[in-house]
């Protein structure tokens, strides 16, 4: 079958579905995710980054579409903020409609899709992704935190000056948008890498994307559903459906079409990313919820992306 929209979710499908299969039998066990999740984003992803980025040029890159998919997840953000209050809680459900898992499955499915043209446009918004939208949500938790102890009368003396430079140096100093800068760093020096270097980076990428999607299948079989399973949905349905409804009409309001459009929307679409729990973790905040959440959108994902890469191919 030669449909796009199937050749790029079927490989995507069944790797899961032997992570899966893999972590139910036993054969990669729950103290083994941590190791692989590590070889994945230190060693696998900063070498497919920087060997892709290191030929692109600046010229090349357009900016507009990134711009337009942060107005919209912005708006969602806020959107969110406004209708479940100021609070902790609120904060780290807003980070989970608007923040995708767009390294371990957002790359292999944008390169199998779109190839090399469509994973420039995703590095550039990967490689502010994480900047943009974890210190957004750092600075409003730790707003959330300071309002909150100063209520409890125990009084906060961090500047928040401080906190927002942390936020944005650990957005910046991390195995993702790094090797990005770096990479489009070297190219613009017109200077080619060495075959010697080249080529183990060229097999450490290549396994970067089989890796990567069993590793998420494998780390679906290590969490409960349970009773979150009603607002783990409607949770996933604003990441999954409604961020790319707003990212197609910002996209369209602005004049933006063809493949920059289509990548940013299927991106949108993409499954909540790990990072969300993660705030969840460090905050002690709605952690089972966010678990559940995570769960939920990756399985209603291989429908949603499926229907969303379907309209978007309109676009192009």
């Amino acid at each position: 079958m030669n449909n796009p929209v199937f050749s790029a979710l079927v490989p995507v499908v069944f790797l899961i579905a032997i992570g899966f299969i893999a972590g139910r039998a036993g054969w990669i066990r729950g103290e083994a995710i941590k190791d692989l999740s590590n070889l994945v984003f230190m060693v696998l992803t900063p070498a497919l980054l920087f060997r892709t980025m290191s030929t692109v040029r600046v010229e090349q890159i357009n900016f507009k579409p990134v711009a337009m998919y942060f107005l919209a997840a912005l708006l969602l953000f806020a959107g969110m903020l406004a209708w479940q209050g100021w609070s902790r809680r609120a904060a780290v459900v807003a980070l989970g409609v608007t923040f995708g898992n767009t390294v371990m499955i957002g790359i292999p499915l944008i390169g199998l899709a779109y190839g090399q043209a469509g994973l420039v446009t995703l590095f550039t918004l990967i490689s502010v992704h994480a900047l943009v939208l974890l210190t957004l949500a750092t600075v409003v938790l730790e707003l959330v935190a300071a309002r909150d102890e100063r209520a409890a009368g125990q009084g906060r003396q961090r500047p928040m000056a401080l906190t927002v430079l942390a936020a944005v140096k650990n957005g910046i100093i991390h195995p993702v948008p790094l090797p990005i800068m770096v990479g489009l760093l070297f190219a613009q020096t017109g200077l080619v890498l060495p075959e010697v270097v080249d080529k183990p980076m060229q097999l450490l990428g290549s396994a970067f994307g089989p890796i990567a999607l069993v590793l998420v299948g494998v780390t679906l079989t290590q969490v409960q559903v349970g009773p979150h399973l009603k607002n783990a949905l409607g949770i996933s349905l604003l990441k999954n459906l409604a961020l790319p409804c707003l990212v197609a009409v910002m996209g369209l309001v602005s004049g933006i079409s063809g493949l920059p459009l289509a990548v940013m929307i299927v991106t949108a679409s993409l499954p909540m990313g790990a990072n969300v729990y993660m705030f969840a973790q460090r905050y002690e905040v709605a952690q089972d919820l966010i678990t559940a959440s995570m769960t939920v959108s990756t399985v209603l994902g291989l429908a949603t992306t499926t229907l969303v890469m379907s309209l978007v191919g309109w676009l192009l």
